[in-house]
This record gives structure tokens, C-alpha cells and sequence, in this order.
């Protein structure tokens, strides 16, 4: 059978982009030698910069880029002419809104891919990388779209298809009483990968996903330095601690917050001196995210910059604690910091299972509702740790069965 021939619409492509890491399992093959079903014919790209790849990719591969999604999808023609598309809008040049949001241009590409299936009467599978897109509005626009024209539709991190480290997959239908995900560096780019880590672990609990009544994001660093400071002229020792004291104080109320915590720091490796909660205080996008279910389970993700690492592996790790089971479940979600990324092979392995079969490996209903808290958390932390509440995020699906890689892990290429 004949490989599938796909499209891909990227906002950059040079060395170590999100396009480069996922594409470059179609155009060479998998770390492990294995080729992809999948043909890269066409590529579109919103922005060139010096250190450009996709050009020179174009001439030693044989596809064809395009000035126009239209033309890359049509491949110059009047109507639809690939199997899949890949929408890579992560990396470049695009300004931040005041919520320190990236305006990455998720939907405008969604918005021409999907004008070429309606004119052509017929839809591919689309993957979609990251978060669906900045705003929940925008979000949920793409998901009622891909409803609305019955494609395959697949989004999210590599995170919840990557090693885990033991390799827990959580019983479908366990009794969780809470739990906590570690994630670390960015807010936004960073904080949605803890938040697929802790969705793709916490939405097999009993009675499957029911979504999220609110969100609140507990934090230190700078904006709240300057918020304490305006309210109680406090600086010094005594600003320190009061940012200390608010970032854990709601997490301090759940008796089964600090010991998951405990157990899952015991995972790690790479992290400065001192204690974790005083040096997380004051360090940029730290913070205590809380999330509210609407089932009544609560979770949180805790991101300590400042005084945790990225280390051998990336620095996401998972603890959950299942009703009469008397020790935490916990894992490091394993991220390879260097050639050959493969935690991207992994991302890149479903795509192409969803492209071959036309049926997404997992909902994307899961990072439709990962998009929607995250949009919550910049929210709350542009408002000053105020709680915010979902009720939109009224979102209900059951967990698939695709989960972490079972593949050897590849060795990292020398540099």
C-alpha cells in the first residue's frame, strides 16, 4: 500500500523547531530505523528566518512549498489532494497578548484548512501540536468545526506518549483521592505540558472525565512581588514570606497534597540547594496551580522554577494517590534533551496511526479541556491570583488505551 500523502502547515522550520522534531520521522524515518507510512508532498511556511531548514529540506526531499495553505493542500489545484495535515503552530515570531499569552496563529491556519475541506466537499485527519490555541474561544471554535465537518481530529503534548519512568498507567476507573504533576520553566508553553502529564494520568479515575468547575493559579515571583507590594507596602525577608505563605496556602489545606508531593520529589535529581518553597517564592512562573473538577476531585501542579531543573529527562513528574492503596503511584514523564527527541517519535507515532486509520489514537476532547484551564490559568494569573471559574469547561470523554511508549529508548546522537 502506498504511503499516505501529507501536508504541513508551520509557523517556522529551522533546526530543533517543533516542525523539525515531528517532521523529521516522515522525511528520514524513526529513530529506530522504521519508516512512517507517511509521504511529506507539501509545507507551508509563515515565516523564514535566517536559520531556515525547510528549504533546503524541499530540494533534498522532493516536496513542494507553497505561498498559500490553499495551494499546499490542493498541491496548486482547485480541491483537496493530501490524506492528513500537520498544523504546527508553535515557534517564531508572534507577540504576546496581556495575559503573556503567544498569539500563535493556531486558528487562522485551522480557519484555511478547513475552508479547502468545505470547498472541496470532502475532510483529511488534522493534527494539531500543542494546545488548540491561545483563547478557549478560539479553541472550542476548532473543535465544533472538526465536528461539524467529521474529520479525524488530534491534538496535544508529548508528554502523555512518552516513557514513563516506572511505566504506570493508571487502571481505568480508579478511585483517586488526588493528585499532584511537577512541571517547571514557562507558564504557558511549559505549564500545558504538565497539564496534558497530569490529564492523561488523573482522566482514568472512576466515573471517567466530567470536566472543570474552576481554576486558580497560586504564585510567586515578580507580579506578585509587586502586588504585595502595593497592598501592604512589605519588601524584603517579610514580602518573601508572605509570597511564600500565599503560593501554598490552598494547597496546604488538602491533607493529601503534601506527602504526593514528597513522594514524587523523591524522583528528582537536578535541583538547586535550599528549600524547595523559599527559593520557588520569588523565582519567575513559579507557582501552585489548583485545579477544580466538577466531579469533586481536586489536583495540583506544582511548578517550582527556581529551584527545579530540567535535568537528564526534563523535570515532569506524576504522583496520584488511589483510595485503599497505602503508597502514592508516582513516575517521571522522560523527555530525551537531545538528538534524537524522540519523545517526538512518539507524538509523531500517533499521528501517523490517525492519518493510516482515520480514527484519533485518544480524544482530543483531552487538550480541548487542557487548552480551556490553561486559557483559565493565564487568566487567573493576569488577575492576580483570583479563582476563576469554567463553567464552559463542562467536558466529558473516556480515556483510550494509547498510552506510553513501550519502544526502547534510542541513544542520544552525539553532537
Amino acid at each position: 500500500m502506498p504511503p499516505k500523502k501529507v501536508a504541513a502547515v508551520v509557523t517556522e522550520y529551522r533546526k530543533w523547531s517543533h516542525a523539525d522534531v515531528i517532521i523529521r520521522n516522515i522525511l528520514n524515518g524513526y529513530p529506530d530505523g522504521t519508516k512512517p507510512e507517511l509521504e511529506l508532498v507539501s509545507m507551508y511556511t509563515d515565516q523564514v528566518p535566517k536559520n531556515d531548514m525547510s528549504r533546503d529540506l524541499e530540494k533534498k526531499h522532493g516536496f513542494k512549498i507553497y505561498e498559500t495553505i490553499a495551494d499546499c493542500l490542493t498541491l496548486g489545484g482547485k480541491t483537496l489532494a493530501v490524506d492528513g495535515v500537520l498544523s504546527i503552530g508553535e515557534h517564531g515570531n508572534y507577540p504576546n497578548n496581556a495575559k503573556g499569552q503567544t498569539l500563535y496563529p493556531r486558528r487562522r491556519f485551522f480557519e484555511e484548512i478547513t475552508a479547502v475541506f468545505e470547498k472541496s466537499g470532502k475532510s483529511v485527519p488534522v493534527f494539531n501540536d500543542k494546545h488548540l490555541a491561545v483563547t478557549w474561544e478560539d479553541a472550542k471554535w476548532m473543535y465544533d468545526r472538526s465536528r461539524k465537518l467529521m474529520f479525524p481530529f488530534l491534538a496535544g503534548s508529548s508528554l502523555p506518549v512518552t516513557w514513563r519512568k516506572p511505566n504506570l498507567v493508571l487502571p481505568k476507573g480508579s478511585e483517586l483521592t488526588g493528585a499532584v504533576q511537577i512541571g517547571y520553566a514557562s507558564l504557558e508553553a511549559y505549564g500545558f505540558h504538565a497539564l496534558e502529564a497530569l490529564q492523561c494520568m488523573v482522566e482514568r479515575r472512576s466515573g471517567g472525565e466530567t470536566g472543570v468547575k474552576a481554576v486558580t493559579c497560586h504564585f510567586g515571583g515578580e507580579i506578585m512581588a509587586a502586588f504585595e507590594g502595593r497592598i501592604w507596602g512589605l519588601g524584603g525577608p517579610a514580602g518573601r514570606y508572605l509570597r511564600r505563605e500565599a503560593m501554598w496556602e490552598s494547597f496546604d489545606k488538602q491533607p493529601w497534597a503534601a506527602p504526593l508531593l514528597e513522594a514524587a520529589l523523591k524522583m528528582v535529581t537536578d535541583h538547586s540547594p535550599g528549600e524547595l518553597r523559599r527559593v520557588a517564592a520569588t523565582a519567575k512562573d513559579s507557582g501552585v496551580l489548583e485545579i477544580e473538577y466538577r466531579d469533586g476531585f481536586r489536583a495540583f501542579v506544582v511548578i517550582p522554577n527556581g529551584w527545579i531543573h530540567e535535568g537528564d529527562g526534563g523535570a515532569f513528574y506524576f504522583a496520584g494517590q488511589r483510595k485503599n492503596v497505602e503508597k502514592p503511584d508516582v513516575c517521571h514523564f522522560y523527555l530525551q534533551q537531545l538528538d534524537p527527541f524522540a519523545h517526538f517519535a512518539e507524538l509523531t507515532h500517533a499521528i501517523e496511526s490517525m492519518i493510516r486509520t482515520g480514527h484519533a489514537p485518544y480524544p482530543v476532547e483531552r487538550t480541548l479541556l487542557t487548552t480551556g484551564i490553561l486559557d483559565a490559568v493565564m487568566t487567573s494569573h493576569h488577575e492576580q491570583g483570583k479563582r476563576i471559574e469554567t463553567p464552559q469547561l463542562d467536558i466529558k470523554y473516556t480515556a483510550s488505551e494509547w498510552g506510553p511508549s513501550q519502544r526502547e529508548i534510542p541513544k542520544i546522537q552525539k553532537k
